[in-house]
Order: C-alpha cells, then sequence, then structure tokens
C-alpha cells in the first residue's frame, strides 16, 4: 500500500495539513491529517475536494513566447535580457515584480532576492497586500514589529470570542468547527461584528450589524467602557504600553452612534468584554479591507494592551489570513515596504546587513510601489518591464479593467501560473509553473506555523518551480553565485541563516533554529525557533519590538468609507467570498461538486430594495460604479441591510465575464497600508430585463453568446447559465454555435404561448447538449438535467425527474455531495429535529460544518411550516 505525504492544503491561511495517497495515475485521494495541529484531521469542502482538482486540463505545459510555444532557454533569454535592458535604459525602478500568497516561501524569497538585492528596486508587492496589509501596519505601529502574538489553542481556552469582518464558518471553516468545539465543550459566548448577517452568525449569541466602516468607533467606545469600569490593567500599561492617555482622549472624542447599533446590542457587547479577561478577537478582510483599514486595526489592539489581554492563554487579538502563504509573504519581505525576516527596508541598520548577507550589488532605500501604485505606473508607462506571479490583478485588483488595460499596455510583461487565466491572456511571455502536488516547499499560517508542501506527483510537461525559474534568469542576469542553489531545501537553509541574522539585531522573526534541520522531514513549526525563543507566544511580559520595547497604543478617529452614497449612487457595496470557491476560482473550479452550491456570481439584496427597484428572485441586475459595470443573478434576502448590497469576488472572463465585480470596485486604498478598500463601494442597481434566459448542458465546451453567461463544470462536462437582450431568429442554429456540434441532430420542443424552447443536440443516440429557454428565469431540475447529459435519449427535455427518480437538487453538503432535496425529504419523513440529527442521518455537516447554518435554517422553515 502506498503510503501517504504529509502536506499542507493550498487554500486559506488556517494552513490545515493533509495526507495524500496516490492512485499511481496522476490522482491522488486527500484527507485531514489528524496529527497536525492547525486541523486535526478536519479539512473543509474544498480541501475535501483537492483529490479532484489534480488532472493535467487546462494546464499550461510549455513555455509561451507572444502564444507560440517555446523552450525555456528561449524564454528565459528573451526575459532576462529584456529585464536587463530596460534596467539599462531607464533605470532599476522601471521594472516591478507582482507576487502571490500562493507562492511557496522559497519562491517568495527567490523573487525578493532578486528584485531589491541583485536588481536594486522595492517595486515588488504581492496580492497579499489586498487581504492582511493593513494588520501588518497596525502591528508595526503598536508592536514595532509584525508579529501574531497568540496561537489557535487560544479559541480552544477563551470565554468570549470577538469576531470582527470575519465570515469565518465559509472562509476558514476548521477555525470555525474549532470554535464551535468550544462553545459546546465550556459554553464559549461568540459576538460577530459584521454588518451581513453570514453563515457566521449561526453560532453568534449576539450579532452586532455595524454600518459599513463604523468598527473604530465601535472599539474606541469599548476602550472607554474598559477605562471607565476599571478593566484596565494598570500595572501592565505601566511597565510595558506607551500612548495610553492620547488613545484614550481620541476615544472619548468619537461618536458610538456612527455604528447605527441599538443601545441594548452594544451594551451588551462592552458589558461581555469589560467583564471577561479570556477574551480573543479573530479579525479578518471586513476590517483590513478598508480605507481606515489600519486605525481599526489599532482600535482593536488599543483595547488589549489597555487590559493586558495579550499573549497569554486565551487571550489575544487574532488577524486570520486569506491565503496559504501570506504570511511567509510577510515573513520573506513580499511587500514592497518590507526587507526578508521582517526587516525594515527604510532602516540602514537593517538594509546594511540584509546587503552584506547577500553579498549584493544593490539595495534600494526606500519602499517601492504598492500593488494598486505599481499597476498605475504600468499603465502611465513608469513601470515598462512587469513579472506577475501566480496571480491574476486583471480580476482581482480594484478598478480590474484599468488594471488590465495596464497590464496589456506595458512595454514587456511575464507571467508564471498553472493555467491560462485573464492576466496570462494579456503576456508577453509565460513560464509554466508546478502545482500543489508537483513542488515542495513551505508555507506559514495564521498563528505562525510552518508546514511542509511535498510533492507527490512528477513535474508535468516542461514545467518548472518558481524559484528555479527566478534563479535561472537571476545567472542570466550575472548573478548566479548568488542564486546557486541546488533544491528548496538549500533556499529554505540560507533564508533560516538570515533569520539568524534578524535575530542578531533584535528582530522578532528568528528560524535559524531549522537552518540545519532535515528538511524533508520537517514537522509543522511555529516560530521562532532559534537559542532565544521557540515558539509559543509572545507579548504577556512586554518585550515589544520598538525601541524602549513598549507597545504603542494609537489615538484613532474614525473614518467612514472614502466614497458616500448618493442619488447616482445609493447602495454601498460589500464583496467577499462564498463556501466552496476560492479566490478567481482556478483550482476550485475544477472539482465539480464546488460548483453545485453557488454556481454563479449573484448580488444580494434587502426585500425592500429589490421591490423598490423592480427585482424578482433569479432575475439579473446590472451593477454600475464610476469604474465599471456588473451584472449578476438577483438573491433578494435580508442578510443585508436596507442600502446596502453584496457580491462574491471569484468570477473572472473565463466563467463569467459580465460578473468581475473588482471592475467595480474603485481603487481607494489606506494612506498607511495601501491596502484597497474592497467593501464600501458605491453603486447603483437596475433591473437587466432581459428578452430570455437560458439554462444549457453539455459533455464539452461552449462558446457562449449572450449579455450575460456563467459555465461551471459538473460531473458529466459543462452547465452554464445564460440571458440575452434580443432573441435568436433560430435556436436550433444558436444552439449548434453555443455548443459546437454543427452536425449534431436537433431535437426541439417549443411552446410558443409561453415563449420557451427546448432543444437537445443528439448524435448516435445520445444527447450531447441541451439548452432550455424562456422569457422569465428557467426553472428546472438542473442537476437531474446535469446527470443526464451524454446519455442514450433525450428524457432531460422533461426538465424534471420522472416518476421513482430523485432529484437531490441543489448542493447544500459539498463535503458528502449531498442536495437539498435528499436533505428536506429526510427532515420530513424521519422527523429530524437537529442539525446533528441529519448529520447523523446522511452525513451532511459531519466534515467541516460550513453548511450547518443552512441546516439548521431548513429546519427552522420545517418548523414554521408545522406551525
Amino acid at each position: 500500500m502506498t503510503t501517504p505525504v504529509r502536506s499542507t492544503c493550498p487554500y486559506c491561511g488556517v494552513g490545515c495539513g493533509v495526507l495524500v495517497t496516490t492512485d499511481g495515475k496522476g490522482g491522488a485521494a486527500v484527507k485531514g491529517d489528524p496529527d497536525h495541529p492547525a486541523n486535526f484531521g478536519r479539512l473543509c469542502s474544498k480541501g475535501t475536494a483537492l483529490g479532484e482538482t489534480l488532472g493535467l486540463d487546462q494546464r499550461i505545459l510549455t513555455p509561451l513566447i507572444g502564444g507560440q510555444v517555446a523552450d525555456w532557454d528561449t524564454a528565459l533569454d528573451l526575459v532576462a535580457r529584456r529585464f536587463a535592458d530596460t534596467i539599462r535604459d531607464h533605470g532599476p525602478d522601471s521594472v516591478g515584480f507582482y507576487l502571490s500568497g500562493q507562492m511557496l516561501t522559497e519562491d517568495y524569497y527567490a523573487a525578493n532576492k532578486l528584485i531589491k538585492g541583485y536588481i536594486g528596486t522595492a517595486n515588488v508587492d504581492t496580492n497579499s497586500r489586498l487581504c492582511m496589509a493593513s494588520t501588518v501596519a497596525g502591528h508595526k505601529r503598536a508592536f514595532g514589529s509584525d508579529t501574531v502574538p497568540g496561537t489557535y489553542e487560544d479559541i480552544d481556552e477563551a470565554d468570549l470570542v470577538v469576531l470582527v469582518g470575519s465570515n469565518l464558518a465559509w472562509c476558514h471553516p476548521v477555525l470555525y468547527q474549532r470554535l464551535i468545539a468550544a462553545k459546546q465543550a465550556r459554553g464559549t459566548k461568540v459576538v460577530v461584528i459584521d454588518p451581513r448577517r453570514t453563515a457566521t452568525c449561526d453560532g453568534a449569541d449576539l450579532h452586532l450589524a455595524l454600518a459599513p466602516g463604523s468598527d473604530a468607533a465601535l472599539f474606541n467606545a469599548l476602550l472607554v467602557a474598559l477605562v471607565d469600569r476599571g478593566a484596565v490593567d494598570s500595572a501592565y500599561v505601566a511597565q510595558h504600553v506607551s500612548g495610553f492617555e492620547d488613545a484614550l482622549d481620541a476615544a472619548r472624542a468619537s461618536d458610538p452612534a456612527i455604528t447605527g447599533l441599538a443601545a441594548d446590542d452594544l451594551a451588551l457587547f462592552l458589558d461581555w468584554f469589560v467583564t471577561t479577561d479570556r477574551v480573543v478577537t479573530i479579525y479578518s478582510q471586513g476590517i483590513n479591507q478598508s480605507s481606515s483599514g489600519t486605525d481599526k486595526v489599532n482600535a482593536i489592539l488599543n483595547c488589549h494592551l489597555a487590559t493586558g489581554r495579550i499573549g497569554r492563554p486565551s487571550m489575544g487579538p487574532l488577524s486570520v489570513t486569506g491565503q496559504p502563504n501570506a504570511m511567509g509573504g510577510r515573513e520573506v519581505g513580499g511587500l514592497a515596504n518590507t526587507l526578508a525576516c521582517h526587516l525594515e527596508l527604510e532602516n540602514p541598520t537593517h538594509r546594511y546587513a540584509v546587503q552584506s548577507f547577500w553579498q549584493s550589488p544593490a539595495m534600494p532605500v526606500t519602499s517601492g510601489l504598492k500593488a494598486v501604485d505599481l499597476f498605475a505606473a504600468a499603465g502611465d508607462g513608469r513601470i515598462k518591464a512587469l513579472w506577475i506571479i501566480h496571480t491574476n490583478p486583471a480580476v482581482s485588483m480594484p478598478d480590474a479593467n484599468a488594471v488590465a488595460r495596464a497590464i496589456a499596455g506595458c512595454d514587456f510583461v511575464v507571467v508564471s501560473d498553472i493555467t491560462q487565466t485573464d492576466t496570462t491572456r494579456l503576456a508577453d511571455v509565460i513560464l509554466p509553473a508546478t502545482a500543489w502536488g508537483e513542488k515542495s516547499g513551505t508555507v506559514t499560517n495564521s498563528d505562525r506555523t510552518i508546514s511542509r508542501q511535498r510533492a507527490f506527483l512528477p513535474r508535468p510537461g516542461m514545467a518548472r518551480d518558481d524559484w528555479r525559474m527566478i534563479a535561472d534568469v537571476a545567472a542570466r542576469m550575472g548573478w548566479g553565485d548568488a542564486f546557486d542553489w541546488d533544491n528548496a531545501g538549500a533556499v529554505f537553509a540560507e533564508y533560516a541563516r538570515l533569520s539568524g541574522v534578524a535575530g542578531d539585531l533584535g528582530g522578532d522573526f528568528d528560524i535559524s533554529g531549522l537552518a540545519q534541520v532535515d528538511y524533508d522531514a520537517l514537522p509543522p513549526t511555529r516560530w521562532p525557533v532559534s537559542t532565544r525563543k521557540t515558539g509559543g507566544r509572545f507579548f504577556a511580559d512586554g518585550g515589544y519590538y520598538t525601541p524602549d520595547a513598549r507597545a504603542r497604543m494609537l489615538p484613532v478617529t474614525p473614518r467612514l468609507p472614502v466614497a458616500r452614497t448618493a442619488p447616482r449612487y445609493p447602495f454601498r457595496l460589500n464583496t467577499g467570498r462564498v463556501r466552496d470557491q476560492w479566490h478567481t476560482m482556478t483550482r476550485t473550479a475544477l472539482a465539480p461538486r464546488l460548483n453545485q452550491h453557488i454556481a454563479e456570481p449573484f448580488l444580494e439584496i434587502h426585500p425592500a430594495d429589490a421591490v423598490n427597484l423592480g427585482l424578482g428572485t433569479a432575475t439579473l441586475a446590472c451593477v454600475e460604479s464610476p469604474t465599471g459595470q456588473a451584472i449578476l443573478r438577483v438573491a433578494i434576502t435580508d442578510r443585508v441591510q436596507q442600502g446596502q448590497v453584496f457580491a462574491p469576488m471569484h468570477w473572472t472572463g473565463d466563467t463569467a465575464p459580465t460578473g468581475r465585480i473588482d471592475a467595480v470596485v474603485a481603487a481607494v486604498t489606506d494612506p498607511v497600508s495601501g491596502q484597497p478598500e474592497s467593501k464600501a463601494a458605491v453603486v447603483a442597481i437596475t433591473a437587466l430585463n432581459p428578452a430570455w434566459y437560458g439554462f444549457a448542458v453539455s459533455t464539452g465546451a461552449m462558446t457562449p453568446d449572450a449579455t450575460y453567461w456563467a459555465r461551471a463544470r459538473h460531473s458529466g462536462g459543462w452547465r452554464c447559465e445564460l440571458a440575452g437582450q434580443v432573441a435568436p431568429a433560430d435556436w436550433g442554429d444558436y444552439a449548434r454555435k453555443l455548443f459546437n456540434l454543427p452536425d449534431a441532430t436537433c431535437l426541439s420542443v417549443a411552446d410558443q404561448t409561453r415563449g420557451t424552447h427546448r432543444l437537445a443536440l443528439m448524435a448516435e443516440g445520445r444527447t450531447l447538449a441541451a439548452l432550455f429557454v424562456a422569457p422569465e428565469p428557467v426553472q428546472l431540475a438542473r442537476g437531474h438535467v446535469a446527470d443526464l447529459v451524454g446519455q442514450a435519449g433525450a428524457a432531460l427535455l422533461a426538465g424534471r425527474p420522472g416518476a421513482g427518480m430523485p432529484d437531490t437538487g441543489p448542493t447544500v453538503c459539498a463535503c458528502f455531495n449531498i442536495g437539498l432535496h435528499t436533505i428536506t425529504a429526510a427532515i420530513a419523513t424521519q422527523n429530524l429535529t437537529s442539525v446533528a440529527q441529519i448529520g447523523a442521518a446522511l452525513q451532511a455537516g459531519t466534515n467541516c460544518g460550513s453548511c450547518r447554518p443552512e441546516l439548521a435554517a431548513l429546519l427552522a422553515k420545517r418548523l414554521e411550516a408545522a406551525e
């Protein structure tokens, strides 16, 4: 029997360990590692489906120059020559790198060493700028370093957990289940602070639906309450904290009324926090992705510093990151304003230490261009050569259309990636990279645990590791000796040795104790690892990384979002993730079951707003801002407040071109962190009112031609939602073009009175594709129809199962692929009255648990119907 390979999940920042067993045919089975301290065997729906994403379909397997296949030497020679020529003619600041939290630490380190130490510019940033830069800035202002004080174990022992701007149930499901387990075991109170009622609220004792952007006012009110009610740890403040009085004065000057919270709810939250010592505050993108994100972070930190509730078991602030190696990128200096090992770019001593260690010819003395500014510079010609690695900024950056134009117009663009994306299609050179399962390295999760990703599959085609590509370009630019690594372990060892230099300078990040370890056998290890300190928490006894070793409390004046709603743009747009997808879906969309829960981009809108705008359930809405527009499926719900709307950020030009929501988000940034404000754009909303709606399924690829379309994989091929402003003259011709089946036999059923059309394209008695058209949103059993495509006959044209044929309905539990109708039938026939009983009967909700809020809602709906 094949011995499982221990690796780490490539999705969010929880950093779950996995056990991978290969099948010898290019596939593998993936399950949670029961010995990994981040997850103890648990996986979310995405991690559970990792084995379904390992195929080579859509992979880039050779270098491409101008879209044409090339060999490695030709491609690398071109990259090195164009960068060298640009630097010679325009200086080092005319080039830039844009990196990703999906890179391994070793890849990140190599890229930063090349651009900062050898090219000599700090024009390197990462997509982590979009998710956690405000936390980095807040940490550094308060602690003197980007140090995460606590650990996941604090969640297990806390009496109160406050979740701020974090939909933990969907975005970090394994941590959420850890929290719920603690709640069940010891009665932990949970407060969710979020303008939107998310799935996380299902486990909350209190939901504070505050006004967008008003978090700092809330935590200022908390600081005042802590002081007035005697909850300040005066000894800790006196010994270890500066700035207390100024922070308190600013807090007293701010108005908690701007939160819009009911007085009773606010008072209850303040009472719980004031009277509870063992409190953990978990925060994420709702705090960070703001034009005042850094101030919000410091408002939270102020409360923990004032009470001394930091660095001790069961208490402290905890930022949870969105990417598998956002922390590793912070550690290697992946941001434009940092150096490796948490050293400071603009500190002369730090610069000298790093340059001396590298023995490099150059080192920038000032910070480079942060993400938004980097692409603006590419657009106006200041950046003339750009290397983008493992990220899709043409979709994920704010003002995404402008970013796409900037990339397209840049003189020379290189993209390293594993599949074609909106961004690769704009590149002059594409370099094929190894993917998860093919490469080896390390990642760091949200509580500072370094884990190994290990290869268990051979490198496909001509794919190459990122660190190797970077080293090969460096060698061609004349610096081969400095990048002469034999493997990823050698890169890590050099990095670990450099961290010892940082430790000698008094820094927090020191893993020099790992420089000589057996890299292949490295177990999950929380840093620091040195003779000075190993693992554990920070700051219980002070020891901050400021010049006087004291923390800084910052005076915070709350600032609401920069953009203001007005008659032209009356709605506030919040963006975020959905349960079963991740980033721009280049991996998750490969797993059919992950597409069944939510298969297309949508707009959540309050029922009263929907009525005022003439929007019906499942119709389409146009969302417009000063920067762009999108078309989204309407989801009418009171999860959002009136005047607020929500849309997910995952869809791309490949999956739903009108669903690219970041085209609507303006490039407004926090003045300290440079992080964009992704949750407060102002928009106008109108009904699309198409002439027709359609639903299509096919065994093969489709070429949609419609005003709106969104496609997704299913187990037997593809499915697609469509809508158009003008109906085609001949639906049969339209279907043949849509499905790329010009010679197929078309079986058509039309109801001219209702304006509906049902078409099956057949060959040799099998239905290869089907199209359903109606003047309103198409209603049919989508899962049932998709299951029948490719089979003999045209029974799927009925749109629903016949007698005795099951229809499982839309997927609710992606881990076990259990549908809505299966669950509701079990509730009714087995008289199930709890989520636990549903789990016992069907397994639904027993793995990652992220569907448990939906299961609870189904039970509540059943109870209401019974009453």
